[in-house]
């Protein structure tokens, strides 16, 4: 097919996520990409500040990753996880068990982020059923919130401001503290855990867990809040006997500005959720990590197996690049390459501070946001980004990046130029 025909059959047989059929936004074609570069069919190249939804961290086409993905292919490229076992993802499971916090150490592996979530609510249940307490089975989290498009995954998304609304009347109902609203770099707010303590007080004895993203709320609000948040949920879930989960599919691997987002405030959770970056956005792949005492509860008691298990989990091909991905994060200065990115992004940005239009903008780690004070219309917005050379994907009133981690200080200064530019020209709309 042309070029031309590709994007007509696309148009008439492709369902892209969050788009309407009869109403659809514009859509490019990729002919291919390197480096942080996608090259569209029609010529023109856009500096990615997507890293394709927070994944591809390394770069497209890292010639490394490639490698480990070709070499991968002519031993093995899938084999069933029940009953074998393989080494990339025996090797993968170590180095996950040693780089995530305290003692983490018990790795499920799964397809994608929502079903590692998905995995890890199962998880939490199944503790409390096989410890005798059954009624602990419902959860407690925060407002504004985002854990995936899955079902059990939307019931613990923002009931109000998510993107779940319309099935509201079928979702299990569980319990929303108030976001907090103390930002990473106000001094703490001893009050702002309040709304939590007061939940998890009243209603432990039928809650399984507590969970959340860790410092940054993502698709729910793009918001960065207190470490000393995140240390009072661990205090009181230790103190009221229910499990933490910490939803890091957007933050783990050096996101934030940490390997991990719980290192801001130092907490160790029961379960932590994995994906995006895992393998660089080569491929899909998630993992679901637990202390053992979650194993060891799930284990002791009939059925006396935790029960779930996807076909194609512990994927060889995924494991074997997501093992050279975390080799490749690991050997680096991650911190300072995070920390520069951080500091060009402040700067590139801060323009948009003086446009009316604009309600804030916040940045953390490789995560630059421009809140506005309405939402923006992709219809106009999206091909205004292409025009200026750049792949920015805003939703809402949210117009964000998280740039590939090699991304060099020219090519970031572009970058946030054009969003100041854009944005300027939507102001007078």
């Amino acid at each position: 097919m042309t070029p031309e025909e590709l994007l007509s059959y696309d148009r008439e047989h492709l369902w892209h996520p969050y788009s309407s059929i009869t109403n659809p936004l514009p859509v490019y074609g990729v002919e291919s990409a390197h480096g942080v570069r996608l090259r569209l069919s029609d010529g023109r190249e856009l500096i990615d500040g997507m890293a394709s939804w927070w994944s591809v961290i390394h770069g497209y086409n890292h010639p490394l990753l490639t490698k480990a993905l070709q070499e991968q292919a002519g031993r093995l490229s899938h084999v069933m996880f029940g009953g074998l076992t393989h080494e990339p993802a025996v090797q993968l499971a170590k180095t996950l068990v040693d780089i995530t916090p305290g003692d983490l150490d018990l790795v499920f592996f799964s397809d994608s982020g929502s079903v590692a979530v998905e995995v890890a609510m199962k998880m939490a249940i199944q503790y409390y059923y096989a410890a005798g307490k059954p009624q602990k089975q419902r959860f407690l989290t925060i407002r504004s919130g985002y854990h995936g498009d899955v079902f059990h995954c939307m019931s613990v998304c923002d009931p109000v401001n998510g993107m779940h609304q319309l099935y509201s009347g079928i979702l299990p109902k569980y319990y929303f503290a108030d976001k907090p609203e103390c930002t990473f770099t106000e001094d703490w707010d001893p009050n702002d855990i309040t709304s939590f303590q007061g939940l998890i007080e009243q209603h432990h004895k039928e809650l399984s867990a507590v969970i959340l993203e860790p410092i940054v709320q993502g698709a729910g609000g793009m918001r960065f809040y207190h470490p000393q948040y995140l240390l009072q949920v661990r205090k009181l879930c230790d103190q009221y006997d229910v499990l933490l989960i910490a939803d890091e599919i957007a933050t783990g691997f050096g996101r934030s500005g940490k390997l991990f987002a719980c290192n801001h405030a130092e907490v160790v959770p029961d379960i932590m959720c994995l994906g995006k970056a895992l393998t660089g956005g080569t491929m899909t792949l998630a993992a679901t990590i637990a202390r053992r005492k979650v194993g060891e509860g799930i284990s002791a008691t009939n059925p006396g197996v935790f029960m779930h298990g996807p076909t194609f989990m512990a994927n060889p091909l995924a494991c074997a690049v997501a093992g050279a991905s975390l080799q490749l994060l690991l050997e680096s200065d991650h911190e300072a390459t995070i920390r520069n990115i951080e500091k060009q992004l402040q700067r590139g940005l801060s323009p948009c501070r003086e446009l009316k239009t604009v309600a804030d903008v916040r940045v953390l780690g490789a995560i630059g946001v421009v809140e506005l004070t309405s939402p923006v219309d992709m219809a106009r917005i999206q091909p205004a980004f292409v025009e200026k050379g750049v792949w920015v994907r805003p939703f809402g009133k949210l117009v964000y990046v998280m740039p590939p981690y090699c991304m060099n200080d020219a090519d970031l200064q572009i970058l946030t130029a054009a969003i100041c530019s854009v944005l300027e020209e939507e102001s007078v709309h």
